[in-house]
């Protein structure tokens, strides 16, 4: 199973892009569960044609309980995936990294994956911090990876040093590993440069390289994704690159696990 947490400075795109490599796992006949894990439970609205499952905390609040399956807190969007939300506390009170902690609990009770089986689990992960419940998708036994997304912006890049630190500060835990950072384009002055200095500096291949592209964000206006919108876009096919890459790695580790036992 490949499971992949998806960090970056709020407002880098992290959220297209974890819908976008659904939507392309999705597209190559793999079983895909998308988890946002974010407060504004917005992470799957472009792979569900504009609407949102109703995020677990809100359910929870609603009812006053948990619920008993799935179906509860889920929707199917484009190609079968599975979009879950795990939503926040009433604004103002309580805290959104344990609202995290309390869903991966009870995805955990409801033996989510067990269940569903997917091939491919994907967390989006809100901002930039790294700590309590906003860690979690990276613990043992959740996502095995990490992926940065940045711009060649200034604070875009310090949030990924940060980011790529805090995962770093956890490796002895045998939490996930940064896979590799993904450059969101944002046209900015010598943004190239800038992100492959950075990706040297810390030691980190740039994985994935999405072009600014004017499809993503009118693909994005009918709450849909460029990789259903607009297959045969650059911006689609650098989705569609990345996630073949993720695959391909995923299975030769699998490979030598094995031949290693």
């Amino acid at each position: 199973m490949l499971k992949i947490a998806i960090y970056g400075k709020g407002g880098i795109g992290k959220s297209t892009v974890t819908s976008n490599l659904a939507a392309a796992f999705a597209s190559f006949g793999k079983k895909v569960i998308q988890i946002g894990c974010d407060p504004k439970a917005d992470s799957t609205i472009n792979l569900l044609g504009g609407t949102t499952p109703i995020p677990v905390m809100n359910y929870m609040r609603q009812y006053d309980e948990e619920p008993d399956t799935i179906e509860a807190i889920s929707k199917v969007g484009y190609g079968g995936v599975l979009c879950i939300e795990t939503g926040g506390p009433t604004p103002g009170l309580g805290c959104a990294g344990r609202g995290i902690i309390a869903t991966f609990n009870l995805l955990e009770d409801l033996e989510l994956f067990e269940t569903c089986k997917p091939d491919v689990v994907l967390y989006d992960v809100l901002g930039d911090v790294v700590c309590g419940g906003f860690a979690a998708p990276i613990r043992e036994g959740y996502a095995s990876k990490v992926l940065i997304v940045t711009s060649g912006e200034k604070m875009a890049l310090y949030a990924a040093n940060n980011i790529n630190n805090a995962v770093k500060n956890f490796e002895d835990r045998s939490y996930a590993r940064v896979y590799g950072i993904v450059l969101n384009h944002r046209n900015v002055e010598k943004e190239d440069e800038r992100v492959e200095e950075f990706a040297v500096s810390v030691g980190l291949p740039i994985v994935g390289r999405v072009p600014r592209s004017d499809e993503i964000t009118r693909w994005e206006d009918e709450g849909k994704t460029v990789v259903e919108g607009a297959p045969e876009s650059a911006a689609a096919k650098a989705f569609f690159k990345l996630a073949k890459e993720l695959l391909e790695t995923e299975d030769t580790e699998e490979e030598r696990g094995q031949e290693e036992t």
